[in-house]
């Protein structure tokens, strides 16, 4: 059976790339400690030594829309491109094609159903940052074969934080039934409180530093219990027009398991947003 190498979750800002690969007058004065970070933070998948990557993000309205919004999609393509046009434009993100990996993408698919997950699937979808950012930061080299899982944080009606955590502890399950001698890091992009296009979205820091500091204590400490207590879809539009990204870090608690305490914490105050990073290591901080 295949094993859980590693769990992580970190937010997925898509000027990283261009931030870390400026020079001279064109590097933003908080470029050097960002990267710092981040290459910390790519240590953590690098000691777990992964054949596999599942990563779970959302597209941006890039390729899924109003005429079709899966709650929970699955790409079970050989290969996946990316990015988008707007992306390359405003970000300067790369183009890059990313190897699928079928077999573990039709497992999901197959084991999800029976789970009580009626998972959508995608043969041709191309990913967008929400996949390619954590790439970057995490594994720049792309090449490990990835499956994609796409969550509907975007289009009401949306599912519901708990379901989000369901999701989370069955793709665990999931992937630990698949009959592969492999490695499975299971990597989830989110938000902490964000607000996009709103009066709040150029702040000095992001547009609630109190749920921001909530929100990592959950994460850092597996607290599922407590943070369900708290966050409903309606909460959620209170932190920021856009925080219901969240629920993607809700799932990636799921994955981890209730309790269970991030073996890496890590942020990044920005100017309009709260970086976060986590690893867990299911069989030990050590192999």
């Amino acid at each position: 059976m295949a094993t859980v190498a590693a769990v992580i979750a970190s937010t997925h800002h898509p000027f990283y790339y261009r931030a870390s690969t400026s020079t001279g007058a064109d590097r933003p004065p908080f470029a050097d400690e960002w990267v710092a970070k981040i290459e910390a933070f790519r240590a953590t998948l690098t000691q777990a030594d992964p054949d596999v990557l599942l990563m779970v993000g959302s597209d941006h309205f890039h390729q899924l829309w109003l005429d079709n919004m899966p709650q929970f999609l699955v790409g079970k393509a050989p290969v996946f491109d990316a990015n988008w046009y707007n992306e390359e434009r405003e970000f300067g993100l790369p183009r890059m094609r990313l190897a699928g990996q079928e077999d573990l993408a039709a497992h999901v698919l197959r084991e999800g159903l029976d789970a009580g997950f009626d998972l959508a699937f995608s043969n041709e979808l191309r990913i967008d940052h929400s996949v390619t950012c954590p790439i970057i930061t995490l594994r720049p080299q792309a090449d490990l074969p990835i499956v994609p899982v796409y969550t509907n944080i975007f289009a009401p009606p949306m599912p519901r934080p708990s379901r989000f955590v369901q999701l989370g502890r069955t793709l665990r399950q999931l992937v630990e039934s698949w009959p592969a001698d492999k490695r499975v890091a299971i990597i989830g992009t989110g938000h902490l409180s964000l607000e996009l296009g709103g009066p709040r979205q150029f702040g000095e820091h992001g547009p609630d530093p109190e749920f921001d500091r909530k929100a990592v204590t959950w994460i850092a400490n597996g607290d599922i219990d407590g943070c369900l207590a708290e966050v409903t879809l309606d909460s959620l539009h209170a932190p920021g027009n856009a925080t219901h990204g969240f629920m993607d870090f809700m799932l990636m608690m799921g994955v981890a398991g209730d309790g269970a305490k991030a073996d890496h914490v890590d942020t990044l105050d920005l100017f309009h947003t709260m970086e976060a990073y986590f690893t867990w290591y299911p069989e030990g901080a050590s192999r």
